[in-house]
């Protein structure tokens, strides 16, 4: 039986949701169901979209939104805060070592072939080492709870992680329609993530830099599913927003095209992946990238963010060696669990995954948001068959997870209150000078009864995390 976050295993209301749920007891349907309706406008006004790849239907879609916020107590963030900032130290630092000596791989801790076999390893970054030898500056932890004290780390997304805007307009929007909660509950802001974000990435600018790095984020353009995100974030930061065609080099640094000429620039945020990011290094059909950029940065005179390579760390079979990884670079015991894992490349776990395909979460090593994976117990006999067959042709390609039972929440449906499951993105930004992070992150919702997948592409919705002080819940919202 899941985990409810607001009743508990016991079913008594558990303290942190005492006033939300006192509020909700008091609050008629049709009030809730009007705020929900403002909140939709609000979303459709700001422009804040989506887009699926592939999509028949085509255009751009609203992320649904729950209006009923989720909360998490102060204690219970910072023991998340402290495993999420141990995680990415040691990602960090697993990253570093695989472009370098390579220590894990001779401890025989990490399979030699994992890494270099790899479709994100890129061997030019053997030759290159980042500003503060940072390979991480913004990744998006997904976690998962099972109980009062179970949270597993259900993925790590290293290279381009996405959904930060929906967490800062989710505040916005509820902040504009709930008043009278945020007046009862001490909710820590989460609004200054651009000023950390720019803060980080000023930290990360070259030697070379000038004592005002130019900051601005590459976006591969307006038909990405993601622009919004990458417009939005700019305009925050106070940054430019810019297209490959926007940049050249010249001598071995990056500069901007402007009307008042060319302006050098020191730190990108990159929306683009890896092989897109230079036609010169990579591939060479590429329009969205910046030819020569791979030598600006092996010169030193450019900061790339997040780093070239990084991509390693978000492979699902990379993931199942994480807590062996946190030991070998922290001498610590992880602080966050991994989902048991079971990689598909190894004889035993491929016979025991086919004996228990029903059973089990099955996904790609190399996939994302949510597309090439199966859930077990919800598949038809056609699709089990379907998949073992793919399991047998490519086990290296897939590993297999046991179906967690996820905890939920209330969310406010067409046909009242209902309990949906979730999970929930933190943001954590690792600067050359500290680890930042800011009191909350992106709940994502499986809107569909008894669904565990929460992906927006696949019809998973969102909502606003709080994280509330313990001290009293009845002090005010510090305006």
């Amino acid at each position: 039986m899941a985990f409810d976050e607001m009743n508990g295993d016991d079913g008594a209301t558990r303290e942190v949701y005492a006033d939300l749920s006192d509020w909700l007891a008091a609050t008629p349907g049709d009030q809730l169901a009007h705020r929900r309706a403002e909140a939709e406008a609000m979303f459709r006004r700001i422009g804040i979209t989506f887009s699926v790849y592939g999509d028949e239907q085509g255009g751009e879609r609203l992320i649904p939104f729950d209006i009923i916020p989720r909360l998490l107590a102060m204690k219970e963030w910072k023991k998340l805060e402290a495993g999420l900032e141990q995680r990415v130290r040691a990602l960090n630092a697993f990253i570093a070592d695989v472009y370098g000596a390579r220590e894990i791989v001779r401890a025989g801790i990490v399979p030699e072939d994992l890494v270099l076999r790899n479709a994100a390893f890129r061997p030019e970054m053997t030759r290159i080492k980042p500003a503060a030898g940072q390979y991480v500056h913004i990744a998006g932890i997904d976690v998962v709870r099972c109980g009062e004290d179970d949270l597993y780390v259900l993925e790590d997304n290293a290279r381009t992680p996405s959904g930060v805007s929906y967490m800062l307009e989710n505040r916005e929007v509820m902040f504009r329609l709930f008043p009278e909660l945020f007046a009862k509950m001490r909710v820590r802001p989460v609004d200054d993530y651009p000023d950390k974000l720019k803060a980080t990435l000023r930290s990360l600018a070259p030697a070379t830099a000038s004592k005002e790095p130019e900051i601005v984020l590459l976006t591969p353009g307006a038909l990405n599913s993601a622009y919004y995100e990458h417009s939005f974030l700019s305009d925050k930061m106070g940054i430019e927003l810019v297209e490959g065609r926007d940049l050249f080099v010249r001598g071995n640094v990056v500069f901007m095209r402007t009307t008042e000429g060319p302006k050098r620039v020191d730190v990108i945020y990159r929306r683009i992946d890896d092989e897109y990011l230079d036609p010169l290094a990579f591939r060479p059909d590429s329009a969205l990238g910046v030819p020569g950029l791979m030598a600006a940065y092996e010169a030193g005179n450019v900061t790339v963010s997040n780093a070239v390579g990084t991509g390693i760390a978000d492979d699902k079979a990379i993931y199942s060696y994480m807590p062996d990884i946190v030991r070998f670079f922290s001498g610590q015991e992880p602080l966050l669990k991994n989902v048991p894992t079971w990689r598909c490349r190894e004889q035993d776990a491929l016979k025991y995954v086919l004996a228990h395909l029903s059973e089990l979460v099955v996904k790609e090593v190399n996939g994302s948001g949510g597309y090439g994976m199966l859930v077990g117990p919800h598949a038809s006999r056609a699709e089990l068959e379907a998949f073992a067959t793919k399991l047998k042709h490519d086990p290296a390609a897939y590993i297999a997870q046991p179906t967690l039972s996820l905890s939920t929440v209330p969310c406010f449906l067409d046909n009242g209150i209902a309990s949906r499951h979730v999970d929930l993105r933190p943001f954590v930004l690792c600067g050359a000078d500290k680890v930042r992070i800011v009191p909350g992150g992106l709940t994502r919702v499986a809107m569909t009864a008894g669904s565990l997948v929460v992906n927006s592409s696949q019809g998973g919705g969102t909502k606003d995390t709080w994280v509330v002080d313990d001290e009293s819940a009845m002090q005010p919202f510090p305006l």
